[in-house]
């Protein structure tokens, strides 16, 4: 497991609590909810960049590269979704549907560690 994999690990998991608790509260969709989510963004565009950079630096990717960027460019699309979602449907399920997307960024982060090793 490489770094890019223990940020997504810790910002994937204080989104997903702090949404879940958002939810159990019967809270709508707030600033500091929405800005989680968009700190898992955040932490998938360093993952980005970071694997851009090794690429361009020779480090192969050990499976299919395809594959790679398409769990890339999924899990980098989720979290927009689910924001627009939020704001869309300002109701407390928004807080589960934004919760998601911690958990789910944390699973593609984990096949795309083990398709690069």
């Amino acid at each position: 497991m490489d770094a890019y994999f223990y940020i997504i690990l810790i910002v994937g998991l204080a989104s997903t609590l702090l949404c879940v608790g958002a939810g159990v509260l019967k809270k709508a969709p707030n600033d500091v909810t929405i800005l989680s989510v968009v700190a898992v963004e955040v932490a998938l565009l360093v993952y980005l960049v970071g694997s851009i950079v090794r690429v361009i630096a020779g480090e192969p990717i050990a499976g299919e590269a395809w594959e790679f960027w398409g769990y890339m460019a999924t899990a980098l699309l989720l979290p927009p979704v689910a924001v627009y979602w939020s704001i869309l449907e300002r109701t407390r399920w928004s807080n589960f549907v934004l919760a998601a997307i911690g958990v789910t960024a944390l699973v593609m982060a984990a096949r795309m560690n083990q398709i690069w090793y």
